[in-house]
């Protein structure tokens, strides 16, 4: 019987790490489509809220108080993660690669501990801090493309420099999230960070549309649109909270290693994307933080 509800619970996490995978070759879909990315971000959240409205509005209204007693926090969380991270990928997708996206996006977990340091959440060590600057170098080699004249002349790309808005956003994100317990469930929590998310986002969209960036209500735009709303932004919640109260999160979250790993598949099948020499030498960078991050001081 445990066996089986390991499996399943893989299962549920694969399927997670694909949708969230998928997520990066739909926004440089959306790219080519000339779907503004702004208004992507904004009807994405906006569908997912309604949908999810009749099952946490209830529990919502009844802790009232206590929303609103933390807004400060509730608005920070929705910043980060709805109006600033999602925008910003789709916005860095029209500009740079899905592979050097997603591997400046996995540097997230290392980039958490640095912000809990500096929030001072959790102590860190000596591999911690040695796992983060190795890490941040292989962003900067990403960024640079292994050329440091583009270092020199600041002559970057505009989609890269913009991930690592996106990529420091979700970390600072994830890092306030854990730093305490919430009086609500976890649909509800996304509820209200979808809430607060979305209201900041609202006047990016009127500003993107009153520049001329407008939705083409076309097939294109509809098949993206059910993709990013159902898979990546709702299904895939819900299999990872499931797979994390099967298996737990230490375990869980290695399946979150996946993710740049198929983004790239995906990118090199559907876009013919290369996987450069910067490419492997930043990876080599970021996968060597990553694990020395994830080591433990030795006790005397």
């Amino acid at each position: 019987m445990r066996e089986k509800s390991n499996f399943l619970a893989y299962i549920f996490l694969l399927l997670t790490v694909t949708f969230w995978a998928g997520n990066f070759i739909v926004g440089k879909f959306a790219s080519f489509y000339e779907v503004p990315p702004f208004s992507l971000n904004f009807y994405r959240w906006f569908f997912a809220w309604l949908i999810l409205a009749p099952f946490t509005l209830p529990e919502i209204l009844k802790k009232k108080e206590y929303i609103f007693q933390n807004y400060k926090l509730f608005i920070i969380l929705g910043v980060t993660s709805i109006t600033i991270f999602n925008s910003i990928v789709y916005y860095s997708l029209n500009f740079t690669q899905v592979i050097s996206g997603v591997l400046m996006i996995s540097t997230i977990p290392v980039m958490i501990m640095f912000f809990s340091f500096i929030l001072k959440i959790e102590k860190t060590n000596i591999f911690q801090i040695t796992g983060v600057i190795f890490s941040f170098l292989g962003v900067i080699i990403i960024i640079t493309k292994a050329n440091f004249e583009i270092l020199k002349n600041l002559d970057f790309n505009k989609g890269d420099i913009t991930m690592v808005v996106a990529m420091f956003s979700w970390a600072l994100y994830s890092t306030l999230l854990k730093r305490q317990k919430y009086e609500l469930s976890q649909i509800s929590l996304l509820q209200v960070v979808m809430t607060f998310g979305l209201i900041f986002l609202i006047p990016i969209y009127f500003i993107e549309y009153q520049i001329g960036f407008r939705i083409n209500l076309d097939k294109p735009f509809i098949l993206i649109l059910s993709y990013v709303v159902l898979l990546p932004g709702l299904a895939s919640f819900i299999l990872w909270i499931k797979g994390i109260s099967m298996i737990g999160a230490n375990r869980s979250g290695v399946f979150l290693h996946l993710m740049p790993i198929f983004s790239a598949i995906m990118a090199m099948i559907f876009f013919n994307e290369k996987f450069m020499f910067y490419h492997i030498l930043g990876a080599c960078f970021i996968v060597t933080g990553i694990l020395l991050s994830n080591r433990k001081v030795q006790n005397a």
